[in-house]
């Protein structure tokens, strides 16, 4: 079994719930965490997307931790490369400064995925190449070693130690390592790539004044019910929608299982829909503790974020309540 568990949220819109009301739902979900002993809560950063309501991802943590007490809360990530390091040094500062000893700084370099949103955002492509750059200022600002401004120093970071995670998109595990930072790796429905992935970083790793030793998180999606049946029926409307922004170039709100069951789908539809079923860790919680340590066995991961959305509240609640039983989470 998996030491750790902790979960990612992506504020995803549903059918008849607007994406102030997913906004709402990240927070609940957070305070259900809390209760159940998970380590910690993170969200995501996601712009111009419609099924996606996390788009700034510091003010929401900022309204998680206000809502919660003890877990941890961070972010997976804030992509670095939409924003200046100064800024984001700001941001986790003043987070850190209002909840101390519970704020986490997961970075990755992805850009807009659209020509669209890069324009608006002021970057383009290329500004993923600077990640690493970035990286090493972002933390200068943080132990007041940045040397690409002199005399600019980032208030209230300074000083203050927030722990930095790094995400393995494309060479995310790399950087990871040369810097000395925990990697957060995914997803679990291509698991000799992710062993492979964090073999590499953990040969590769480099001890720092951030980790002496490397910290893999694995991230994925876990479904447990009182049936297998139950569970599976949880993934549909993510594979639905997943298969649809394939194909029509729109990422939709998440409709009920059983309206995905009735839908007409494209031959390349079903394909895709197919494809994003498969992989992903669901059963009973038998089922689900036996498979986990499948994972744990080849990936070694540290710990592991689950990234489970569904339309279906109640049934996504009471499956992070048996994933935290299985687990033997202490709750509080």
């Amino acid at each position: 079994m998996i030491p750790a568990l902790s979960i990612l949220d992506r504020s995803r819109t549903r059918q008849g719930h607007d994406a102030p009301q997913a906004l709402r739902d990240t927070v609940a979900l957070a305070r259900r965490a809390e209760e159940l002993g998970y380590r910690r809560f993170w969200v995501s950063e996601h712009h111009s997307v419609p099924g996606v309501a996390g788009s700034a991802p510091t003010v929401l943590a900022a309204a998680v931790a206000g809502a919660t007490r003890a877990i941890r809360v961070g972010t997976g990530g804030v992509m670095l490369p939409n924003h200046r390091p100064l800024v984001v040094a700001e941001q986790f500062g003043v987070l850190e400064s209002l909840f101390p000893g519970r704020i986490d700084m997961g970075l990755g370099r992805s850009v807009g995925f659209t020509g669209g949103i890069r324009r608006a955002l002021g970057r383009d492509t290329e500004d993923a190449d600077r990640f690493e750059e970035q990286l090493t200022e972002l933390l200068g600002f943080f132990d007041g070693t940045q040397q690409a401004h002199p005399q600019v120093h980032a208030h209230p970071a300074e000083g203050l130690r927030v722990p930095p995670f790094v995400l393995a998109t494309g060479e995310g595990a790399g950087i990871a390592a040369r810097a000395g930072l925990p990697l957060v790796v995914g997803d679990l429905r291509a698991r000799e790539r992710v062993a492979g992935i964090v073999e590499g970083y953990r040969k590769e790793f480099r001890p720092s004044a951030w980790a002496e030793e490397p910290y893999v998180v694995v991230a994925g999606t876990v479904a447990v019910a009182a049936t297998e049946e139950d569970a599976r029926r949880m993934l549909l409307p993510e594979a639905w929608a997943l298969a649809y922004s394939r194909t029509r170039g729109s990422f939709p709100a998440l409709v009920p299982a059983a309206e995905v069951e009735r839908m007409p789908m494209s031959p390349k539809q079903r394909e895709l829909y197919s494809s994003a079923l498969a992989g992903h860790v669901y059963g009973t919680e038998e089922q689900v503790a036996a498979e986990l340590g499948r994972v744990a066995e080849a990936t070694g991961a540290d710990e592991l974020l689950v990234t489970t959305s569904t339309y279906d509240r109640e049934a996504l609640l009471d499956s992070f309540a048996r994933l935290a039983r299985l687990a033997g989470l202490p709750g509080r």
